[in-house]
């Protein structure tokens, strides 16, 4: 199935893109889990029509809003969108078959974590961020996941059923359930990457170095422009114009990712323009 636009994100701006893309009788998909960053929010006090209200109620107020319509959900990572012209080819992580939308609206939110060093410059080589997808390029080497979320820990897991052997960076903040034969490394900040052509050693602000043939990095959120391929950037945010378009024809962008103020409500609003920009695009161009 091609639906009409598919919504990368399910956070305030997500949700809303979704909930008006529908009441314009697209066809809707969207992809990701609550947003974590608002549901563990203890109080709110600005959003218009809720006095003091908590993250965790007001997600599940967003949430109820969309009952009832036909939206698709898919807790699925999104690995890549690639633009094909009149559509968009959308990779799922650990999936073969690619899933096609005519629009898409990113809604990701912002990674406001800093990249480790020298991350970028050896991105493909010898980094990635996608065990399960290509640790059979490192069959019988030694590999270093640096875990930031629970995925992590299925990510090592597996990944060490192919490689020759395993070091887990415990950056969960939680007790970690690993198969045998991994070394965990707890207690232990990374900092960044060091080699020629490649990466080759990863670097912890204490001085403690481990050498490698490949690194995975697993976190919740990849940068914009490594999740699609050619869109134009302003510093860490997407470049939109006032309707959300972005420089990729039929690819809008609303909430953090567009740039501050990170706020809820502009979030929100700028999923309701997305959503009606992405509407008058597809009906311009059926």
């Amino acid at each position: 199935m091609t639906y009409d636009i598919a919504i990368i994100g399910a956070g305030p701006a997500g949700l809303s893109a979704a909930l008006n893309s529908k009441i314009r009788n697209k066809s809707v998909i969207i992809f990701g889990k609550d947003s974590e960053k608002l549901v563990k929010t203890k109080k709110i006090a600005n959003y218009l029509g809720f006095k003091d209200i908590t993250g965790s109620d007001l997600n599940e107020n967003f949430k109820n809003s969309i009952e009832g319509f036909e939206i698709k959900r898919d807790s699925r990572k999104v690995k890549t969108i690639y633009a094909m012209g009149d559509f968009f080819a959308i990779e799922i992580e650990n999936e073969s078959e690619m899933l096609e939308a005519r629009s898409v609206i990113m809604a990701t939110g912002i990674e406001l974590k800093k990249d480790l060093l020298n991350e970028d410059k050896f991105f493909a080589k010898g980094v990635n961020y996608c065990a399960t997808c290509d640790a059979a390029l490192y069959r019988g080497k030694k590999v270093v996941v640096i875990g930031y979320n629970d995925e992590a820990v299925g990510e090592a897991n597996f990944t060490s059923e192919i490689v020759g052997s395993l070091v887990f960076v415990n950056m969960t903040g939680k007790e970690v359930s690993l198969n045998s034969g991994i070394e965990v490394i707890e207690g232990e900040i990374p900092i960044g990457f060091d080699g020629e052509k490649r990466a080759e050693k990863l670097i912890f602000k204490s001085g403690k170095e481990i050498i490698a043939d490949g690194f995975f990095i697993e976190k919740d959120s990849s940068k914009p422009e490594r999740l699609v391929p050619g869109i134009k950037m302003e510093g860490n945010h997407i470049q939109v114009a006032r309707d959300l378009s972005t420089s990729i024809k039929g690819l809008f962008a609303a909430g953090d990712i567009t740039g501050k103020p990170y706020q809820i409500m502009k979030a929100v609003g700028e999923g309701q323009v997305a959503a009606l920009s992405a509407a008058s695009y597809l009906s311009k161009n059926n």
